[in-house]
């Protein structure tokens, strides 16, 4: 073997071993991404309702158009519960997903209900709820709703199985995907 081949077959060696620790290097970084993301969502569900509880707490109040509400006379079925803020901005990004989520799962497969909360007059909740063309139901809710529900930041979002039983939960914006992964498998 010539000085040149070794110096070739050197040059091959080296020109793999970046290859390796790039992709390498990839994977360890999205890893960490995700072990982070992983830990904050638990850190911040911590304070949320469990989802070892026998059934979600009750949820009565007053729809926008007048109406009365109450989860529990309704008929079984896997309910996403979304509390909102009017003037929270990932709530605005994140409540057009939810037109999306009905597009994808009907009404007999997914109840979807909303829950205003920390507004100041029905017309702020109204202006949101048309702004968005919300196609779920709008409720009303007030600081005991909250009290009762964990809900000490917006968006959260609670999903039950068709007994009432709180499954999945989550705070903060979603994607699409992620409604319907939270809102997937659910009987």
């Amino acid at each position: 073997m010539s000085l040149q081949e070794v110096h070739l077959d050197k040059q091959s060696e080296h020109a793999a071993e970046p290859r390796w620790r790039k992709y390498s290097s990839l994977l360890l970084n999205a890893a960490l991404m995700i072990a982070a993301f992983l830990i904050v969502s638990a850190f911040q569900a911590r304070n949320m309702l469990r989802t070892d509880r026998p059934v979600a707490p009750e949820l009565i109040a007053t729809t926008l158009e007048h109406g009365a509400f109450d989860l529990g006379d309704m008929q079984a079925r896997p309910t996403l519960v979304y509390f909102f803020a009017p003037w929270c901005h990932f709530c605005a990004f994140s409540s057009d997903n939810l037109n999306r989520l009905r597009q994808w799962r009907g009404e007999e497969d997914l109840r979807i209900v909303t829950v205003a909360l920390d507004w100041n007059n029905v017309a702020e909740v109204r202006d949101y709820a048309a702004n968005h063309e919300l196609t779920v139901p709008v409720l009303l809710g007030d600081a005991a709703i909250a009290r009762d529900w964990k809900v000490f930041g917006f968006p959260t979002y609670y999903v039950l199985d068709s007994n009432g039983r709180v499954v999945r939960r989550d705070i903060g914006y979603s994607t699409q995907l992620g409604l319907l992964w939270r809102s997937w498998a659910i009987d």
